[in-house]
């Protein structure tokens, strides 16, 4: 594509080195895509006649089945999926292929390609996202009955329905896909017409061609365009964050699964053994869902950095902008399925999470009605303090005490405090927004499905896992 200007034929190592066909491969649709839209706003620019357009997409459309169909051989000489499609094309219809990069470049051809991807990647990715939200809210509807205790510092902390456990997973991924979602938005710009750096010398109506490929409109400065992957940014931003949720939720479970504590179990199909030790049932995806965070945040910091130091216009390190957010994608979209098939596959062990909701639970509840009894909440956290550090020392749960015990503490504490040793009644009390009483939570549940329904659809793309052949 540019040998004419070089005396010497490329040193095989540096030419392998600098290709970038075994991963921009996969922007093989995409590079078709806008090649034949490329080819229209030719002809639509008088450059290129009807006829020959015609005959450049028809030629267009074989390259693209036989790339679909994987029967294109690559070559030493194709050092990106441009050459192959330029190549290949040549091959078909010979010099007439020639004409089709009039006015463009590889620079703002690569950038266009990467942000068809992502704008049709994302809304993919929304779907998985959106069937592991339907899982954590099958399971809060399911499991609303349930009461285990809220953790703090991995401490016990206060009784909280099993249900409100659910849903404070469901809302990270709503923010997540609001994230992708725009990224999607940011990505919807189109470089093409940029040409290398200073923009195209032919009259190339830019906003018909963003038009044409589904973009918002064209990015406004041709320098800009062809360097410009804060789109790349955003995407890599969303999945690290996502990943970071994914993490948390996992690590929930790698505890909750445990003997120590054992209010879930997982379904056999989710689970794995060990080749040594025949008792064991291991959560080795939830393991490996926290174990991939580190990657794609490093994938994130990765590309930050290769894009802090460059000079203006397009240079050579943005090669290497594709892998990370090919990772990324690869990565999430193998997750998040195999997490919603263990969350709709578990089993809830009710018994040993209410076995764990012992009396040190309640003992905010405790405070509380002091309060309400005219005490500072200071001074009336300052003596159930006391009392619990009294029975922790004898060893006896707080309702052991009797009720001289309890009035030498302070003379409010009466009969009615053990009416107060009621997990749910904790729970029940806390009735405000975003709280963990059933009232609150399922006021909750039908904000979260309201939620999904407004994000039920995605600008410009089929949103569900299904589409363009799953998550592939």
């Amino acid at each position: 594509m540019w040998g004419s200007r070089f005396g010497a034929e490329p040193d095989a190592d540096a030419q392998r080195f600098n290709a970038s066909i075994d991963f921009d491969q996969r922007l093989a649709p995409q590079d078709v895509r806008a090649s034949m839209a490329w080819a229209r706003a030719l002809v639509n620019a008088g450059v290129l006649s009807t006829i020959e357009g015609e005959e450049i997409q028809a030629g267009l459309r074989e390259v693209a089945s036989e790339l679909e169909r994987r029967q294109v051989a690559f070559l030493e000489s194709d050092e990106d999926i441009h050459s192959v499609v330029e190549r290949r094309l040549a091959e078909r219809i010979g010099e007439l292929a020639g004409k089709l990069h009039t006015g463009r470049s590889r620079n703002d051809q690569v950038a266009t390609d990467l942000r068809l991807w992502i704008t049709e990647h994302a809304p993919r990715l929304d779907g998985a996202l959106a069937d592991l939200q339907a899982a954590l809210l099958e399971r809060a509807e399911a499991d609303m009955a349930l009461l285990v205790p809220g953790y703090t510092h991995l401490q016990r902390a206060q009784p909280i329905l099993v249900s409100h456990w659910w849903l404070s997973h469901f809302w990270p991924l709503l923010r997540d896909r609001q994230r992708f979602q725009g990224a999607a938005q940011s990505a919807a710009r189109l470089p093409l017409g940029s040409a290398a750096l200073a923009g195209t010398a032919f009259p190339i109506d830019r906003k018909a061609l963003a038009a044409d490929l589904g973009f918002a409109g064209p990015c406004p400065n041709s320098l800009d365009a062809v360097s410009d992957r804060d789109f790349a940014l955003e995407f890599l931003f969303s999945a690290a964050v996502t990943a970071i949720h994914l993490s948390r939720l996992a690590e929930g479970f790698i505890l909750y699964t445990s003997r120590e504590f054992g209010f879930f179990e997982l379904h056999d199909a989710y689970a794995t053994g060990s080749s040594l030790m025949p008792h064991k049932k291991n959560p080795d995806v939830f393991e490996l869902a926290r174990g991939k965070t580190g990657p794609l945040v490093g994938a994130l910091t990765g590309l930050l950095v290769t894009l802090k130091g460059l000079p203006s216009a397009y240079d050579k390190d943005l090669q290497e902008d594709k892998l990370p957010v090919f990772h990324a994608y690869d990565t999430l979209a193998q997750m998040l399925p195999v997490l919603a098939g263990a969350l709709r596959t578990l089993t809830v062990h009710p018994e040993r999470m209410a076995a764990s909701l012992d009396d040190d639970l309640l003992t905010t509840d405790l405070a509380d009605d002091l309060v309400r009894r005219g005490v500072a909440f200071r001074q009336a956290h300052d003596v159930i303090g006391r009392w619990v550090r009294l029975a922790h020392e004898q060893g006896r749960p707080l309702r052991s005490f009797t009720l001289d015990e309890l009035q030498a503490l302070h003379p409010l504490l009466d009969r009615e405090m053990y009416a107060l040793f009621d997990p749910a009644q904790s729970v029940a009390r806390r009735r405000a927004i975003g709280g963990t009483a059933p009232s609150a939570v399922a006021e909750q549940l039908a904000d979260a499905r309201q939620a999904m329904a407004s994000l039920s659809t995605y600008p410009n793309h089929d949103r569900s896992p299904g589409s363009r052949g799953g998550l592939s």
